[in-house]
């Protein structure tokens, strides 16, 4: 980068840096959120569910007791409880469950078990034509997952190094337990081979009113990849959540995960919750927050029937880095909304080039690049500002979920940004500072550097770096 390009003046950088009016610009987020009640969606299309957040909306499916799939979209947690269903899949089976959504090389799939006739229940498989959750879906068939087109059900996907795999639960022929398998998937609707059991019901918690692992959901944070699963029938009160963890270095191979000693969730008398499992993990809409969406009853004397609603709330993680989910509460506790619900999207638009902070090609994995790019209205533009601690804030993209961070603790001039998944670190928290005509800099709190238009490019594409902090237009933003 020329040195001309950044030179300025001893005197000049003090007249700036006095002219300046050190400003926290308010973060949308720092209002009072909207607040909910569990369950957020009633009786009866409400067990087995999964829930999803992508590009400001959520979308729900659950088991309907019927052969079709519907699913319910809103901006909000809260308005799920009314919003309207939709028939996105209509099976052609004689009842549908446990449908589960998920986004692979840039379309929705949904997998969903199906018993047709009285037949073996299996797990089928349909593809959205586009980017939207709501379809229109295409049937792509049966997944041929155990031998002589056998029983397999509650299907979920795992990602784990640049491989998908599907997890389900199914009976194995030795002992007739209803385990939990993993098959490799060559594309998203054809297993490349049966698939292989994982973790059998074994344990005393595993067995009560009979010895059940199912409902399998993947759950990585730091590297490190969690299966959790539903233990023992769920005809009685006892229905819970266990966990498995990746070990090893073949995940087609029980001996590569290590089952957690005891539940991770499970019944509380004293909040009137019974059989609370089949779960799925979803992402607040800034990036921030993992929350779990789950089924339970209200009675312990209720089961595995229509009485089941949905109710979400918000994990945590230990100090060893697993999983906390807590003790599901009661259906009169008030909840906080998912963070960034509540806040205003806002665009980040340089002062020189005049175009905006882009998730560049629109890419949603850790490490995703960041650029400028004309200022338009997608959600590729739409970043959360979200407060940390002392006066520093987190800048999360509302399209990929992952957070502004200054690549590789870098700390010279010239240093790429990127996103990587929301961590709270030092690298991922940047000072906004506003002077009386609207214009920030934003500065990281690890490297001391501010967010720059590198080599003062203004066409689509410009690269966006941090460079010492000079207050010229070329790191100059508009927050809004």
């Amino acid at each position: 980068m020329p040195f001309t390009r950044r030179a300025l003046s001893l005197a000049a950088a003090l007249l700036l840096s006095v002219s300046l009016t050190v400003v926290v610009s308010p973060s949308p987020a720092q209002a009072a959120g909207p607040t909910f009640t569990n369950p957020v969606v009633d009786a009866p299309n409400s067990a087995d569910p999964t829930l999803v957040y992508s590009n400001g909306y959520y979308y729900y499916v659950a088991t309907t007791w019927s052969s079709n799939v519907v699913m319910r979209k809103a901006s909000t947690i809260a308005g799920l409880q009314v919003a309207a269903e939709q028939v996105v899949v209509s099976t052609g089976g004689t009842s549908m469950w446990a449908p589960h959504l998920e986004q692979l090389n840039g379309r929705w799939y949904l997998y969903y078990s199906v018993e047709q006739s009285g037949g073996a229940r299996r797990t089928h498989v349909a593809e959205s034509a586009g980017a939207d959750p709501l379809g229109p879906y295409t049937i792509k068939g049966i997944l041929n997952l155990m031998p002589n087109n056998g029983w397999a059900i509650d299907a979920a996907v795992l990602k784990l190094n640049g491989a998908n795999y599907l997890m389900y639960s199914a009976f194995e022929a030795s002992d007739n337990l209803q385990s939990l398998f993993i098959a490799p998937l060559t594309n998203p609707w054809t297993a490349g081979a049966f698939g292989t059991r994982i973790s059998a019901p074994t344990l005393a918690w595993e067995t009560q009113n009979g010895a059940v692992n199912e409902g399998p959901f993947a759950l990585q944070r730091n590297g490190r990849t969690f299966l959790t699963y539903s233990a023992s029938h769920c005809q009685g009160p006892n229905y819970k959540i266990g966990m498995l963890e990746y070990t090893g270095s073949n995940p087609l191979s029980a001996s590569s995960w290590t089952k957690a000693a005891n539940p991770l969730f499970q019944r509380s008398d004293a909040n009137g919750v019974y059989g609370p499992a089949h779960h799925s993990f979803f992402t607040s809409p800034d990036g921030t927050e993992t929350w779990i969406a789950y089924h339970a009853n209200a009675l312990a004397t209720q089961g595995c029937g229509t009485t089941r609603t949905t109710r979400v709330q918000k994990i945590s993680w230990n100090a060893d880095g697993t999983p906390n989910l807590g003790v599901p509460v009661s259906t009169n506790t008030i909840l906080a909304a998912p963070s960034g619900e509540n806040a205003t999207v806002v665009d980040i638009r340089n002062q020189h080039s005049g175009l905006c902070l882009d998730d560049y090609n629109w890419v949603t994995a850790a490490g995703a690049e960041v650029r400028q790019w004309t200022c338009g209205t997608a959600a590729v533009q739409d970043w959360f500002l979200t407060p940390t601690a002392d006066g520093y804030q987190q800048i999360s993209n509302r399209y990929s979920g992952l957070c502004l961070d200054d690549k590789d603790w870098a700390t010279a001039a010239g240093s790429v940004i990127q996103q990587w998944p929301c961590n709270g670190l030092a690298v991922q928290q940047w000072r906004v500072t506003t002077d009386a005509n609207g214009w920030s800099t934003i500065q990281n709190r690890h490297s001391g550097l501010c967010l720059d238009d590198y080599n003062l490019v203004t066409t689509p594409g410009a690269e966006v770096r941090q460079w010492t902090c000079l207050g010229n237009n070329a790191q100059r933003w508009r927050i809004a």
